[in-house]
């Protein structure tokens, strides 16, 4: 009997099971990301300079604050999911057929009397001339459909993963530069030279996250673009200057 009395749940758990099988991956990474700040907070706090420090513990604090995201959104799923629920109200009696229609024979039409007169055929009315109907004007062609817009939730798991790590990466890269050359980032915004100013920097970032991301640099998405204009360049796209770097995204 207490079997039979699982047999319902276990679907339920088995679903349960498999979600957070597939949420491993995403917190792998972000694991991964939280060691790597890790290491490099412990390699600066060698340097005499200790504002190097920095970048490492923006890093470390954004993975760690994603990582207690992570765990506190599935242990919230897992307590919803697995918490008992009431018994469903058994389903409605299908509605009675409808009442079969009888059918009712039509009389017989009555006979004529012999003595009937014959009717009288109308006289012919004279046909009037149709007017020409003009033709309809031709249809417009049709525009051809657009692209659909690209959605990464379309993608394998693995892609959605490269897809987050890699904003965060370009995230996180553009404000370590910020962090570490505040004075040259000003003179970039004001004569709209960021990419040509902090051409160094940049390049080191940019090896790095082509290096990790490979796999996802032909998809209509440019995160490292995204965020050196939002965070670089406050908002200006024209305070990059000349992008040296190919991209998917029309400009």
């Amino acid at each position: 009997m207490s079997e039979r009395a699982r047999s319902p749940e276990q679907p339920l758990e088995e679903a349960v099971s498999r979600a957070l099988r597939e949420n491993l991956a995403p917190l792998q990474g972000t694991i991964d990301d939280l060691d790597t700040a890790f290491a490099d907070l412990v390699a600066a706090c060698s340097s005499s300079r200790p504002s190097n420090a920095l970048p490492a513990m923006v890093r470390a604090q954004t993975a760690a604050a994603a990582l207690a995201a992570g765990l506190s959104s599935l242990s919230n799923f897992v307590a919803f999911a697995l918490k008992p629920r009431a018994h469903g109200v058994p389903q409605a009696v299908a509605a009675a057929a409808a009442p079969a229609v009888e059918e009712v024979e039509e009389p017989a039409a009555e006979e004529e009397p012999a003595w009937a007169e014959e009717p009288v055929a109308p006289a012919p009315v004279a046909a009037r001339p149709t007017r020409p109907v003009a033709a309809p004007p031709p249809a417009a062609p049709a525009k051809p459909a657009r692209p659909a817009p690209f959605n990464v939730a379309t993608l394998s798991a693995e892609l959605q993963d490269l897809h987050r790590r890699a904003n965060r990466v370009a995230k996180v890269a553009m404000q370590d530069i910020k962090l570490l050359r505040p004075d040259d980032v000003q003179l970039g915004q004001e004569h709209k030279d960021i990419c040509h100013r902090l051409r160094s920097d940049i390049d080191k970032a940019r090896k790095e996250y082509d290096r990790r991301f490979q796999a996802i640099q032909e998809h209509p998405v440019d995160y490292f673009r995204s965020w050196m204009v939002e965070i670089l360049a406050g908002g200006d796209v024209d305070a990059l200057g000349e992008y040296p770097y190919p991209s998917p995204v029309p400009r």
